[in-house]
């Protein structure tokens, strides 16, 4: 299959959102000051980590199942955590079973909260390329529907949607900054921008998963570590977001670290936004001048996910005061 072929494009992306529209939230954007962050620009936040289920997940999940339609075994998935959420939310919208692995790499958080969901939750391998492979065995046995967490062509189209709904509340914008884990999202934010602005992809440095197949022209494993793992922590970019991402001409930078964790605490301390690190790794661009805006550009920066544990935030926040 060529690359054109797996790419998202925008009039996929409007499939979705008409697909989906009235099952997720429009969440909100907030424009901020110069200065905000220490940062010498003006700064516009899209907050997708007000989404349903705390990240922007459901978009895709509920595009891929309302589009493919639920067999009687229900849905299988694979997550570190906030796609599993999106897919226990999906069933229990939609009144259908579902099963998901996740690797022990799960924070707590996210564990307990999918287990909130009444879906049948299976701790499996370190990592989520090991949820994957059981995943995989599972539905290959059941019959059930497997909903990706990014590498397939309805989810990405589905997450898509942040972009384009991004695209009607801030009119004009320069560059959209997002984080990136297996590519779902920065793939289809990519499809609906292509040609009209510029979509930086942002990774820790532990996990290059675009960076490095943009470099070797195609996906590639990495080695998967660091503090945004659970939320980040694909091996491998997905085909569908590689292709799309590579087609848009998405430009890549990386963060260590030390800057996304500095980045979320900084997103507590200005706006008392609880982000997760994966949630606060694009925000880390600016912060870190792995990304520096030429003077004049209009920046938006995606915070998409929060389903974190706030209280070292609020911990460093009472050890600075004292």
């Amino acid at each position: 299959m060529d690359a054109n072929a797996q790419s998202v494009h925008r009039d996929d992306v409007e499939t979705a959102a008409s697909r989906i529209a009235g099952r997720v939230r429009v969440t909100p954007v907030i424009e901020l000051e110069r200065g905000a962050f220490g940062l010498d620009m003006p700064l516009a936040l899209k907050l997708e980590l007000l989404q349903h289920t705390g990240s922007f997940k459901p978009r895709g999940a509920f595009n891929k199942v309302l589009a493919a339609g639920a067999p009687a075994a229900g849905l299988v998935a694979a997550s570190g955590g906030n796609h599993g959420l999106a897919v226990a939310h999906v069933a229990r919208e939609l009144g259908i079973p579902a099963e998901v692995f996740v690797p022990t790499s799960s924070t707590p958080v996210k564990l307990a909260r999918l287990r909130s969901y009444g879906v049948q939750v299976t701790v499996v391998g370190d990592y989520y390329a090991d949820a994957l492979a059981a995943s995989e065995d599972r539905a290959a046995s059941t019959g059930a529907l497997v909903v990706h967490a990014y590498d397939q062509r309805e989810t990405v189209a589905g997450q898509g949607t942040v972009g384009r709904e991004l695209d009607h509340q801030l009119v004009g914008v320069d560059t959209v900054l997002v984080a990136v884990g297996g590519g779902g999202l920065v793939g289809g934010i990519a499809a609906w921008y292509a040609g009209h602005a510029r979509v930086v992809s942002v990774e820790p440095e532990r996990i290059p998963t675009l960076a490095a197949a943009l470099v070797a022209g195609h996906p590639v494993d990495v080695d998967v570590s660091g503090v945004a793992a659970d939320s980040l922590g694909a091996r491998r970019i997905g085909t569908v977001g590689f292709a799309t991402a590579q087609s848009a001409m998405v430009h890549a930078v990386l963060v260590s670290d030390e800057a996304i964790l500095d980045a979320r605490q900084r997103l507590w301390d200005y706006l008392r936004i609880a982000a997760e690190p994966g949630g606060a790794t694009a925000l880390a661009a600016l912060t870190s001048g792995a990304y520096v805006p030429n003077p004049g550009e209009r920046v938006a920066v995606i915070i998409c996910g929060g389903n974190t544990d706030p209280s070292d935030l609020i911990a460093k926040v009472r050890h600075s005061a004292s």
